[in-house]
């Protein structure tokens, strides 16, 4: 549980007169609560009120597992033939007399949960948390960052079991397969996202879905794969060659490699995330290649695998110490070649720590 930033959001809800926070993004709630699920139909929720003790709400199959988490305050269930929102209004109203704003995460609230919570009350709902929670998550903590180091050093085992398990004749989903089962067997119950195996032309596709194409000789296979580690995420992306790749392919790996290189050492305190999409990106387009880099740059990192902040042209969001991101360009020829390289990266004072450390310049499998 993250007291500390329970405490900060509810001194901003006391600042902007709002009453109640409602969070409904697991991600969030994990952030705040240190309770992780997912909750697929059924509402799972945070409620934190600007003065007094917030509260967790959960499916009654939950309730146990919830309150043997991290989570030290009240844990409510609710069974699958209850109105959630029915139990809901009433503990709000148990605690709390003024209940005219309440705050949403209007990025993930559906419409049809936000409907049946203006049900139960009469209030102001204009208010949206989800800039306030990004700002919130924004800086890590040193102990953040310790658990998205140990969660990159899982993501570079996973590369060493997919670099191996590349052989004449093995399919994308096998690949997957091997690493997913051999990580799972050290412990790592879940990765960040669908671990993402592309071989030939494939890897031409920046977020393809790994199927029965089988690996070749002398062609690249693009690994992009992360884990989910004491509740941090990590994301990396390396691109090999089985066997000596061709001429051409080289090339446009040496193109990517110099342009998250160029980044990576462009990070520091003050420059902006446009100033870094820019340094990737010009270096591409200096080879005449820029028209198939097609997506930001990189993306923030944290309890989720994809947070604020976005790395993009035209975001002028000053770089600080302590944020953490990742740096992923590449270069997508349809028909012929992809090669994505990505890190993410904590800021420091004078230029960034990367979480993984498998090495980025063109390894051949033999």
């Amino acid at each position: 549980m993250n007291l500390e930033k329970i405490q900060a959001l509810q001194h901003h809800l006391q600042e902007n007169e709002i009453d109640w926070a409602y969070l409904s993004d697991p991600g969030h709630i994990a952030y705040f609560s240190g309770y992780h699920s997912e909750p697929h139909e059924r509402i799972l929720a945070l409620f934190i009120p600007a003065v007094g003790e917030p509260f967790l709400f959960t499916p009654a199959l939950e309730v146990q597992a919830a309150s043997e988490s991290s989570w030290s305050f009240e844990v409510f269930g609710y069974l699958d033939n209850e109105a959630p929102y029915q139990l809901i209004a009433d503990l709000i109203k148990k605690r709390s007399k003024s209940l005219a704003r309440f705050a949403f995460e209007k990025s993930s609230l559906n419409l049809k949960n936000f409907e049946l919570f203006t049900q139960y009350f009469n209030g102001d709902y204009s208010y949206d948390l989800t800039p306030v929670i990004q700002c919130l998550q924004l800086i890590k903590t040193p102990r953040e960052c310790e658990l998205l180091l140990e969660a990159g050093s899982w993501a570079d085992v996973a590369f060493e079991i997919g670099f191996k398990a590349i052989q004449a004749g093995a399919t994308e989903s096998e690949i997957v397969a091997e690493i997913e089962y051999q990580l799972k067997r050290r412990g790592v119950s879940h990765m960040s996202f669908d671990t993402i195996v592309l071989a030939g032309e494939n890897a031409a596709k920046p977020h393809g879905n790994p199927g029965d194409t089988q690996v070749k000789p002398h062609e690249f296979v693009l690994f992009d794969l992360g884990v989910i580690w004491k509740g941090y995420c990590s994301d990396a992306t390396r691109t090999v060659s089985y066997k000596e790749p061709k001429d051409f392919d080289r090339k446009i790996h040496e193109i990517v490699l110099e342009a998250q290189l160029n980044a990576q050492q462009a990070i520091k305190p003050g420059i902006t995330a446009a100033e870094l999409d820019a340094v990737a990106r010009n270096t591409i387009a200096s080879y005449g290649y820029g028209e198939y880099f097609t997506h930001r740059l990189g993306h923030g990192l944290g309890t989720t695998v994809h947070e604020f902040p976005s790395l993009v042209e035209g975001n002028d969001l000053v770089i600080e110490e302590g944020m953490c991101f990742s740096i992923e360009p590449g270069i997508y020829i349809p028909g012929k070649v992809g090669v994505r390289i990505e890190d993410c990266y904590y800021v420091t004072k004078d230029g960034a720590i990367p979480f993984t450390k498998t090495p980025k310049a063109l390894q051949i499998i033999e």
